[in-house]
């Protein structure tokens, strides 16, 4: 398995204890509610939305063993039926779940700055079912799993906490699953790409034809003709090894009814038009 390196070493700032450091006295921060300020401020420099929605307390009983990585593109972070040495909150890039079974893979779930993987270890898993890939590089907070289950088990508020992103990965995964049932191939591809674009919160994706073939379980031939269709409707830009949305609105209508179940699960979108479920498959565009 690929091992990623420490994109930085954590300094955490402070004393031990969690009180002022010479240099914080230094800026002037001497007033008796100095460190809870000095706490939300480095709470809101994260960026993982998980991390985010901790209490003050319980992010700061979590901050000191966070470490900073780089998410090297391609690089296997966890193999399946492997035993969890960390969980990775991601900041930054985009994390791909894969089913593996003889011969095949296919993407489960997307993860980015709204969640961590592997999820299973939240739920008390020692081992994960998927092989977690960097498909976008970027950066993560990781935390050792024994570290993860320790703070958990002192503090169950964190448990909960987490556990809303693992029912919202359950509602992906399972949507995905569907979705790679029902679905046409150009449905299926714009709902991808609208989930990317959340995901990265950027119109430019650095994937190639290979990689949404990869993903979708699709042969690389119709992946490009349905691009090339998408790109001659003035939805998508191709460049080499990159794609760039031209029409977002456009590009959902295009999308599977997954999509926005998706989004909302995600806390994306607020109104999910739940009935386009239940109609017939012709019609969910």
């Amino acid at each position: 398995m690929t091992t990623i390196q420490p994109a930085c070493e954590v300094q955490p700032r402070g004393t031990p204890d969690g009180g002022l450091s010479h240099e914080d006295c230094s800026h002037g921060l001497t007033k008796p509610g100095a460190p809870m300020l000095r706490q939300w401020r480095q709470r809101m420099s994260v960026k993982n939305c998980a991390l985010r929605s901790f209490s003050p307390l319980d992010f700061n009983y979590i901050r000191p063993l966070l470490q900073p990585v780089t998410l090297k593109r391609r690089a296997v972070l966890q193999e399946p039926n492997r035993g969890i040495e960390y969980i990775n909150f991601v900041e930054t890039g985009i994390i791909s779940l894969m089913t593996v079974a003889t011969g095949s893979i296919l993407e489960t779930a997307m993860v980015s700055s709204r969640g961590f993987a592997p999820a299973s270890a939240v739920l008390g898993a020692r081992t994960s079912a998927h092989r977690s890939i960097v498909l976008v590089s970027g950066h993560a907070l990781r935390i050792r799993s024994d570290d993860l289950k320790r703070l958990m088990i002192e503090r169950p508020q964190i448990r909960e906490t987490l556990l809303q992103y693992v029912q919202s990965l359950m509602v992906h995964g399972s949507q995905r699953a569907l979705c790679g049932v029902r679905h046409q191939l150009d449905q299926r591809l714009a709902c991808w790409l609208c989930l990317a674009c959340d995901a990265l919160d950027d119109d430019v994706l650095p994937v190639t034809h290979d990689h949404l073939s990869t993903i979708l379980g699709f042969r690389r031939a119709g992946v490009t003709q349905t691009l090339n269709l998408f790109e001659e409707q003035g939805l998508v830009g191709k460049m080499r090894g990159v794609l760039q949305i031209l029409d977002r609105h456009r590009l959902e209508q295009r999308a599977c009814c997954c999509y926005r179940r998706i989004a909302t699960a995600d806390g994306r979108t607020s109104s999910p038009d739940y009935a386009a479920a239940s109609l017939p498959q012709s019609m969910q565009r």
